[in-house]
């Protein structure tokens, strides 16, 4: 019998806050451990929380652009559960009430297809502090700088089928938040994560199976990982006769095997009540229309609108939108060289996301800025210089050598397109080759690529492609 996957993801989003969701304290990453946790973090007595403004508004914008309902009142609520890097020993979160709930995005598979995958609620919270393992021996360190950092926790409907389809939500919620700016997305720091809560079903069957909770993945990869090993341990528990127990389990990424963490926690073991420190949060229908107005252009509608205006595949408009720098990276490309959308497509999904790739690197942080690129693209148009030497021009804009023109001046690039020069160096390769004149005069097509690659040999790859092309084949045929 065939066994069916159900995915629900549930996103941990650090909102991009300069202070935390109840203090003043900093929320920058990289300080010195415990330089960041104040007493209202600690949990004091005494310390009352003030809620962050800024963090409720990232909200309300990440309820909009899922199309979601947003809470005209929404409540804080204690989740009390003893952890160690948790000081207070509860969670200041929201439960009943939170403040977005009904949301849905749409994902793309690989077979072109799409789904709808609903939200079920994204609440407020705050973060709790971390755990250090490495570099203690019999002990662990605790590091309380994240306490109190705003989250927005983003939970899905079981919606998910499949480990890819969990990776494709999982990366067009990243992509979302990123172009809402406000959260980095840095999944290496922790600002964004999840939780997996994974189970099976035979096929045709309605009613769920009884879910593990894969806790705190912080990679696409390991998501997909996780999830696979997971439904395989599932269905070979019950295949052998047991039963699969509700439970919290980890990752190990290096034995790319999930293990038992402790057994899942039900609502009423958090014991839930309303914070009696924090008033109900009550958003007017003015504040929202605010948000609404700051609404950047959402993937989607970019995608549609590269389409649409650039002539762009689909495929090639989903790569440039998947990141709001690179969509802007290519439009700024792309507007500098006017009608050659897929010219500069290319080579933004091409030499330069190859290079951000190999060199660990943000568009951002791209030495080859856009303007840059845009120069190099237009010596191509206007025959200073072949394709494959502006690669060349690209390589030493990388290492920092300059601009596009002071790259072809200082290494001597520019292309020849004399005429009659190149018809004099032609001559010379067909003297200096009588053999094969012979052969391909006999019906050797193929010897045409020959002579071509002994022309741009002598030129050093300098002469025009097409010139050569069509001077030889005239020299060949008369």
């Amino acid at each position: 019998m065939e066994w069916e996957t159900v995915i629900g993801l549930e996103i941990h989003t650090q909102l991009q806050t300069k202070s935390k969701i109840f203090s003043s304290a900093s929320t920058a990453f990289g300080a010195a451990p415990n330089t960041q946790a104040c007493l209202v973090d600690l949990g004091y007595p005494g310390m009352l929380p003030v809620l962050n403004r800024e963090a409720v508004r990232m909200a309300v914008k990440f309820g909009l652009a899922i199309g979601a309902k947003i809470a005209a009142r929404s409540v804080f609520a204690r989740k009390n559960y003893f952890y160690p890097d948790l000081p207070k020993g509860y969670q200041i979160s929201q439960y009943e009430l939170p403040v977005v709930s009904k949301g849905s995005v749409e994902i793309e598979l690989e077979d072109g297809s799409s789904r709808h995958i609903g939200i079920t609620r994204a609440h407020l919270e705050e973060d709790a502090g971390k755990s250090l393992h490495e570099g203690f021996e019999a002990v662990s360190g605790i590091d309380l700088n994240r306490a109190g950092t705003p989250l927005l926790e983003i939970v899905s409907e079981p919606d998910l089928r499949s480990a890819k389809e969990a990776v494709a939500y999982m990366k067009k919620v990243h992509s979302l938040v990123r172009y809402l700016e406000i959260c980095d997305g840095n999944m290496q720091e922790g600002s964004f994560r999840c939780d997996a809560n994974v189970s099976v079903r035979h096929k045709g069957e309605q009613k769920f199976g009884t879910r593990a909770e894969l806790k705190n993945i912080n990679s696409f990869h390991f998501v997909e990982k996780a999830i696979l090993y997971e439904v395989q341990r599932q269905i070979e528990v019950i295949e052998g006769g047991g039963k699969v127990v509700q439970e919290t389990r980890l990752y190990d990424s290096k034995k790319n095997e999930t293990r038992s963490m402790r057994s899942k926690e039900e609502a009423n073991d958090y014991r839930y009540f309303p914070d009696p420190d924090l008033l109900p949060l009550e958003i007017s229908g003015e504040f929202i229309e605010e948000v609404r107005k700051t609404l950047p252009e959402l993937p989607d509608r970019k995608k549609q609108r590269f389409m649409r205006d650039y002539g762009l595949s689909a495929y090639d408009a989903g790569l440039l939108t998947g990141s709001r720098e690179l969509a802007d990276y290519y439009e700024t490309v792309v507007k500098a060289v006017d009608g050659e959308p897929k010219l500069c497509a290319n080579w933004v999904m091409g030499e330069l996301s190859a290079a951000l790739n190999e060199n660990n690197k943000d568009v951002a942080q791209s030495p080859v800025t856009a303007v840059m690129l845009s120069e190099l693209l237009k010596r191509i148009l206007d025959n200073t210089i072949s394709g494959k030497l502006a690669k060349e021009v690209f390589e030493a804009m990388w290492a920092g050598e300059g601009d596009t023109d002071a790259v072809i001046a200082k290494k001597g690039l520019r292309q020849i397109t004399d005429a009659t020069a190149i018809e004099k160096i032609i001559d010379a390769v067909l003297a200096a080759n009588p053999q094969q004149l012979a052969g391909y005069r006999a019906g050797k097509d193929k010897l045409f690529a020959f002579f071509v690659g002994q022309v741009m040999k002598v030129t050093q790859g300098k002469a025009n492609p097409q010139q050569v092309n069509e001077l030889l084949l005239k020299k060949l045929r008369g």
